[in-house]
């Protein structure tokens, strides 16, 4: 069975011409679905479309960036469609991965995806290196020593002003988790000092 998967990223946008073309193509059904492509956990349609494919059936969209935003993502449903006997079939770059030559693109696809990754791992520990060397600071921002001193006072006061941490973290920009570590590190202070 030939099954459809159309998608536009935003509620104005029309899924009209995807259609057409699926139909046209010879898709028995078709699911359709208006949001982002960004992740595809996050895309009900998309899900139910994987799961309704049987073997034998191949999975039909207009053009990849319609199915996948990223090769990583790509060769992961690519993977789960396979492993279910399930092929895949992009129109407009006139790739299906039942064939020989679509299998190959979808090799070459993953190799291209690792090499990328390969050289954003390499870039990142150049960076970093370079930032230890010329004794920059790597991670988050410091917090503001006004802003943790203040916060740990409200803290002192919760009792009067009735507030929560949740509320002193908003109101001074102070994570929680600073919160919570300094008044740690004041504790622990307190104990050595006791000993």
């Amino acid at each position: 069975m030939l099954i459809g998967y159309a998608r536009v990223s935003t509620v104005g946008q029309t899924l009209e011409s995807q259609i057409e073309q699926l139909e046209k193509y010879g898709c028995g059904k078709i699911f359709k679905e208006k949001m982002s492509g960004a992740k595809s956990k996050n895309r009900p349609e998309l899900n139910q479309a994987l799961e309704f494919a049987r073997e034998g059936d191949k999975i039909v969209v207009t053009k990849i960036d319609r199915l996948a935003r990223s090769v990583r993502d790509l060769h992961n449903i690519a993977n789960e469609l396979e492993e279910k006997g399930v092929s895949l079939v992009f129109i407009k770059e006139q790739i299906d991965f039942s064939t020989p030559a679509g299998k190959f693109m979808f090799t070459m696809l993953g190799a291209i995806s690792e090499f990328e990754r390969g050289l954003i791992i390499e870039r990142t520990s150049e960076g970093r290196e370079r930032a230890k060397r010329e004794g920059k600071h790597l991670g988050r921002p410091s917090q503001d020593a006004k802003a943790i001193k203040r916060a740990l006072k409200m803290y002192a006061e919760r009792e009067i002003n009735k507030m929560s941490v949740n509320d002193i973290s908003k109101m001074t920009g102070v994570p929680r988790s600073t919160i919570y570590a300094e008044l740690k590190n004041i504790k622990d202070n307190q104990e050595d000092q006791s000993l």
